[in-house]
């Protein structure tokens, strides 16, 4: 009998979980590997961070479905692959062989890079997990409480530029609702080359069309930044080499 590994329990692995398990002979085994049971709905931050959802409506519980499907779940994550082998160590140190390996893990949060960034031992937000999501959305009643600036972006090294855009968008559009958006000079912030880049120079003429969203909400740009560190309620901005 062969076995296919897959490594990551988040939208990418999942996905790939259930269509190896939909086209592969019944004899091949698909093992998915993820760190945790619970299933993280990552694109939901954003609306986690605003509380337009809760944490409850993005999280569940992995085991069932996947046994419904006849895919093996191992919670306890990767310690380690040895790729001349076939082999890897799972988080409770069990050596498991595999004929195939599908690494869908994910990006590693490297906080650690910029002096005084994440939510933890920082001095910003961030909606990377849902527990931060959680700690935004404390920051943004905070901020209902007593307006001031806000700064959102995405910085050197980012690896998805798109969440930052539909926070502070989304967190435009509420500060209206609430009628203190005079109140919130907004700026965004990035090490893209121009607004709408995406990583991907550009989607269509998304240059265009964010320049424009800003404009007529008011969102003051910065680009090409590298964020050197940041203090209490103070960001060291310089420009990318």
């Amino acid at each position: 009998m062969k076995r296919t590994i897959v490594i990551g329990a988040g939208l990418g692995g999942i996905s790939v979980a259930y269509e190896l398990r939909e086209k592969l002979p019944k004899e091949h085994e698909v093992l998915l590997i993820g760190e945790g049971k619970e299933f993280h709905f990552i694109p939901s931050n954003p609306w986690v961070a605003l509380g337009e959802r809760t944490r409850e409506q993005v999280v569940l519980n992995l085991e069932p479905y996947l046994a419904k499907y006849n895919v093996p779940f191992d919670s306890s994550g990767v310690a380690n692959i040895n790729a001349k082998e076939n082999q890897l160590t799972n988080g409770q140190g069990e050596i498991l062989t595999y004929d195939y390996l599908v690494i869908c893990s994910g990006p590693k949060l490297a906080f650690e890079t910029i002096e005084g960034i994440g939510p933890d031992d920082g001095f910003t937000q961030s909606i990377c997990t849902v527990a931060h999501a959680e700690k935004a959305y404390d920051a943004y009643l905070s901020l209902l409480e007593n307006p001031g600036p806000v700064l959102v972006g995405a910085v050197q090294g980012a690896s998805c530029f798109g969440p930052a855009y539909e926070y502070i968008l989304s967190l435009e559009s509420l500060l209206r609702k609430h009628k203190i958006r005079d109140r919130i000079p907004m700026t965004f912030v990035t090490s893209e080359p121009y607004v709408g880049h995406m990583g991907l120079g550009g989607v269509g003429d998304s240059k265009s069309l964010m320049e424009h969203e800003f404009r007529e909400r008011g969102i003051k740009w910065i680009c090409n930044a590298k964020v050197a560190k940041f203090e209490e309620n103070v960001a060291h901005i310089e420009e990318l080499d």
